[in-house]
């Protein structure tokens, strides 16, 4: 949270020795602390006290990385946030080919929760697909299918068009693994052609540009955190 590194790389830092807490050399995960109130170094340097929790949405456009930074130079995300006051990340991600909602904060435990497994938080995405899906492969996708990385999940799918070129599909999820619905309706025999996540728990995505971002209302920060419980 203090934008030094991350969760696990910490925990090889503490059982390096890098960590005191209050004048103490800390070796071993697992101590509770209060960041601001105790006196927390890395490698003799006290680290930066917490800043003001923020809370953001942004309709994140095609071709741009869910990321901090790239090693390949590609476009990252934070791009879009230059004006935004303090250090934030991406709540999950969305893949380099797909567009709309994406959340950032500075809160490390309400990400967390949002993108851990076992709070199940739904994501909602309008996807294009090339063909006309049939009733068949609805079902297939409603429930869920055995792949490389074990069950993908169910799914809630509503038909919003469909013509012999292509078809638009409503697609309700709570996995957030890498490329989950796009691997999910290529088992089912078809193939994304345009993918936007336009919602994310009791959250959606609105008419925000493309780009664009802005903070969250105090109800929807309320709203996310009781889909957590964290309120």
């Amino acid at each position: 949270m203090a934008g030094l590194t991350s969760r696990r790389k910490a925990d090889d830092w503490i059982r390096q020795g890098r960590i005191s807490v209050n004048g103490r050399l800390i070796t071993e995960p697992g101590l509770s602390v209060c960041w601001g109130k105790d006196h927390i170094c890395v490698d003799g340097r006290a680290i930066p006290g917490p800043s003001q929790r923020l809370y953001l949405m942004l309709n994140k456009p095609f071709g741009v990385i869910s990321a901090l930074h790239d090693p390949e130079g590609r476009p990252v995300v934070t791009r879009y946030l230059d004006d935004v006051p303090a250090r934030v990340y991406p709540v999950g991600r969305l893949d380099f080919d797909s567009l709309g909602l994406l959340l950032f904060t500075n809160d490390g435990q309400w990400a967390h929760r949002l993108t851990h497994p076992r709070f199940h938080v739904p994501r909602t995405y309008k996807v294009t697909v090339a063909g006309r899906m049939s009733h068949e492969g609805i079902q297939a996708l409603t429930a869920g299918f055995q792949l490389d990385d074990g069950f993908s999940g169910t799914a809630k799918v509503t038909l919003l068009k469909r013509d012999p070129e292509k078809s638009l599909i409503r697609m309700t999820i709570t996995s957030g693994r890498n490329r989950i619905v796009r691997r999910m309706v290529e088992a089912a025999g078809y193939q994304v052609i345009h993918l936007l996540r336009n919602g994310f728990g009791p959250l959606e995505l609105g008419d925000l540009k493309v780009g664009e971002y802005r903070y969250l209302e105090e109800t929807e920060i309320v709203a996310l955190s009781k889909t957590v419980g964290l309120a």
